[in-house]
């Protein structure tokens, strides 16, 4: 080979691709550590982790000898390996710098960074210099060699070696790019030497796509570089590192996967879908600088430019191929009765929290800026933030992006895909086995968990054995068509087609719905109700019509079921008379299958046809009794319990109290609280006399405005009654006018009589509310000295006449059975 001996030397051997190091890669490799990708598995990877990853920039001019190799792909930027300077002229004032820009040929230089900016080459050639860089102050030339196996030993390099034996015609550097830059050392204009960056267009790369020797059209042939052209689809440089990039018989940089590995079908697809004009761009480019040598492995060239276009990497029987980010045709449809049962089983609906992003940000090489990482536009998920109640973000650097259009769309990708959460490991029927392969997307049309499209992430043949012949064990995740834009790919090779589907139920024939009155069992009373009907179906799967209905106008409805052969469902649950209701109905269908809700139609119910009288209070009357002896049950376990803490005072009569109380004022406000325990034993003529209170009241003023409550419960026992009571009180005053209600509970026995109890409940307000927490429903209402009753069912009803004399009315039975009689 013709590398040069003295400086391209002790280069780091290549990566031959012994390992499989990518073994199903991610959907979003770049989000894979937060559970988004399928499924990374490195054969050396989780041991080794690369020092070095390949990505769109070389910030830093490197120096040495031991250097990995590297080859530039697409548009990139790199400050070069200095491998030689040459001082010559007067006083050893001109600068010659040489930089290896690759260690494989390239397409070109297109710009240089000088005095804080890029710059153009260009004006008149100089055979020995090349080309100026422009706009600047001082002088720099830039020559650039492009790096092919024939190319000869730079002439200027020659000419102004000092001593001459330091560049000689030997140095040709066959196979390697590098560019020379002369420049003229000045006191004012450039006092120091330049220091290289460059932006170049990197190796020309391989299109099967135009070769017309493998079904493509066009004159490229692997075996002539010549007949390569730059590009920045990714999926081509992929291809590229699988094969390996070769000077000769020399592996520079790659696998050195031999083609028959790489199916040509799957890689065209994923080539086109990056190719495609989205707006004024490409929908998938990247650039980075391969690298191979020391701890640089061919995962860490492939990862950057998978993460560049959403990528999911596939092994498989018929070899290694990228499925680039686009939706994907189906391959296989399966449903519950597939999985084969008594082997492992998991299905999560959910990621755990850990995994959830609602928040994607991150950076991408800006060419303008120097290909310095710079952000993209942060991407929030509204919904998805509601619904995780905080802020869960993702940073990802996409390090051999350089457009700003392809880094959103990347973002946009990672944070949709973020959102499906459903994953699975499942065990199929051989039958699958053709039909599933790893990376491909699969529809699983599951009865209990929903129907769903999932991503192959890895597949595992099993044995053969007493559960079964070679079951297929899958790990899945979900994907869907939300993910990408709504443009529609053909991301597989077409299968045969297989017969049509046949003609299925969408919805019930004849579903008609009509008010009715719905006889109300044990009871003479009919009360309002809808009557659903329909035809029988033909279409066996049809196992059930689920109806919903619900108020016109109102967002809760009710939700019927109807399992097949029924075709009638007569309903009162929620119905009101004299109303519209809205209804609509869908399908429920074995095997599993998409149905959908029909259009809303509405339907009106008759009026209510109750009884004069109608007795309710039997059905509740058993619970309403078990109920009061609970609550004597618990009264009967704090007594007790008070007891106890009574039987642990010390024996002496007096007063105990205890008060805490907090206030502030400010200016002409206040603000009081206060709470009060007390507890008093006493002897009144030769009587003991026990009471234990408990006082709790606030009040806040302003000026001559004020609001207070107080809530008080006191225990008496000894002579006199024997009382309990609880005292609860709101007031507000305006200067003198004020404003009170206040409730009032008492329970004893006149002057300690077991013979004379009494218990009362009095309400003190100016309006007295009972609602059933609906805006519509107030049952009772007491206001302005009236009483009034929204609706009642009254066993026995006596009604006093005040206005005369005690005549009374009396109405006994019910329906067409009561009958009305006064008395005296």
């Amino acid at each position: 080979m013709g590398f040069l001996a003295p400086i391209f030397t002790a280069i780091g051997g290549a990566v031959t691709g012994a390992f499989s190091w990518l073994g199903g890669s991610t959907i979003l490799a770049g989000v894979a550590r937060l559970g988004l990708g399928i499924a990374l598995k490195y054969a050396l990877g989780a041991i080794f982790q690369p020092k070095q990853q390949a990505q769109a920039v070389q910030l830093q001019t490197s120096y040495g000898e031991d250097m990995p190799r590297s080859v530039a792909l697409g548009k990139v930027g790199t400050a070069g390996h200095h491998i030689y300077r040459n001082a010559y002229g007067e006083g050893n004032r001109r600068i010659q710098d040489v930089y290896v820009l690759s260690h494989f040929r390239i397409t070109g230089v297109t710009r240089v960074r000088a005095e804080g900016e890029w710059r153009l080459l260009g004006g008149a050639p100089d055979a020995l210099r090349g080309l100026r860089v422009q706009g600047i102050n001082g002088t720099i030339w830039q020559k650039v060699q492009i790096g092919t196996m024939d190319q000869a030993a730079d002439a200027g390099l020659i000419a102004n070696a000092n001593p001459p034996t330091r560049w000689t015609a030997a140095h040709r550097g066959a196979g390697v790019a590098y560019a020379v830059a002369t420049q003229t050392l000045d006191r004012e204009k450039m006092q120091q030497p330049w220091q290289g960056f460059y932006e170049i267009q990197g190796a020309p790369l391989y299109d099967w796509r135009k070769d017309t020797s493998v079904g493509g059209d066009g004159s490229h042939r692997w075996s002539d570089q010549s007949t390569w052209e730059f590009s920045e689809n990714p999926v081509l440089m992929m291809y590229a590192l699988e094969r390996g990039f070769y000077n000769g018989t020399e592996l520079m940089v790659g696998k050195g996967v031999p083609a028959s590995r790489l199916p040509l079908g799957p890689w065209t697809v994923a080539a086109n879908i990056c190719d495609e004009f989205i707006g004024s761009g490409r929908r998938y480019k990247a650039g980075i600088i391969a690298a191979a040598g020391n701890g640089v492995s061919h995962d860490a060239n492939m990862q950057p430019l998978l993460e560049a276009c959403a990528a999911t990497w596939v092994e498989d029987a018929s070899g290694e191929y990228p499925l680039v980010g686009a939706e994907q045709a189906v391959v296989a449809t399966f449903t519950d009765d597939d999985i084969m049962i008594d082997e492992p089983f998991r299905f999560s609906k959910y990621r755990t929290r850990s995994e959830l992003v609602n928040t994607v940000a991150g950076t991408w090489r800006d060419p303008e800026s120097f290909y310095e990482t710079v952000p993209f536009a942060t991407r929030i998920d509204e919904a998805a933030l509601a619904e995780d109640r905080e802020r869960l973000a993702a940073s990802i650097p996409y390090g051999a992006v350089n457009d700003a259009k392809v880094a959103d769309r990347l973002a946009d990708i990672a944070i949709k895909a973020s959102r499906f959460q459903a994953n699975a490991a499942i065990c199929l029927h051989p039958r699958f086995l053709d039909r599933t392969p790893p990376g491909r997307w699969v529809r699983w049309n599951s009865a209990k968990h929903g129907d769903r499209r999932f991503q192959i992430g890895q597949k595992r043949l099993g044995a053969l054995g007493q559960q079964g012949a070679r079951n297929i064990y899958l790990e899945l995740q979900e994907v869907g068509a939300g993910i990408f834009d709504p443009t529609e790919y053909t991301t597989t090779p077409v299968l045969p087609t297989a017969p049509g589907e046949g003609s299925y139920a969408t919805a019930a024939s004849n579903f008609l719905a009509s008010g009715v009155q719905v006889l109300n069992a044990g009871s003479p009373e009919r009360i309002p109700g809808i009557r659903f009907t329909w035809d029988a179906f033909d279409d066996i799967t049809v196992v059930a019509v689920e109806i919903e209905y619900r108020p016109d106008g109102a967002a809760e409805s009710i939700v019927k079921r109807a399992d097949v052969p029924v075709q009638v469902l007569v309903t009162g649950d929620g119905v009101l008379a004299n109303a519209d209701y809205e209804y609509r109905h869908r399908l429920v269908t074995s095997p599993v299958r998409t149905t959908f809700w029909t259009a809303w139609a509405t339907v009106s119910t008759p009026e209510a046809a109750l009884p004069s009288v109608s007795v309710g209070l039997g059905q509740v009357k058993a619970d309403i009794y078990q109920r009061l002896l609970q609550m004597a049950q618990d009264a009967d376990d704090i007594r007790a319990r008070l007891e106890q803490i009574a039987l642990a005072a010390s024996d002496a009569a007096g007063v105990v109290a205890e008060e805490n109380s907090v206030a502030v004022r400010f200016r002409n406000a206040t603000a009081t609280a206060m709470s009060s325990l007390s507890a008093s034993v006493e002897e009144i003529d030769g009587e003991l006399l026990a009471l234990a209170g408990a006082v709790t009241a606030v009040e806040a003023s302003v000026g001559d405005l004020s609001a207070g409550g107080l809530w008080r419960m006191t225990a008496q026992a000894g002579s006199g009654d024997v009382v309990a009571q609880i005292v609860m009180q709101v007031r507000a005053t305006v200067g003198d006018d004020w404003v009170s209600a206040a409730t009032m509970w008492e329970a004893g026995f006149v002057g300690g009589d077991p013979m004379q109890p009494f218990s009362r409940f009095v309400v003190k307000a100016d309006q007295f509310v009972v609602t059933d927490g609906t805006t519509e429903g107030q049952p009772l209402v007491f206001e302005g000295g009236e009483l009034k009753l929204q609706v009642a069912r009254i066993g026995l009803a006596i009604v006093e006449e005040l206005r005369s004399a005690n005549n009374k009315l009396q109405i006994k039975g019910a329906g067409t059975n009561a009958s009305i009689e006064t008395f005296a």
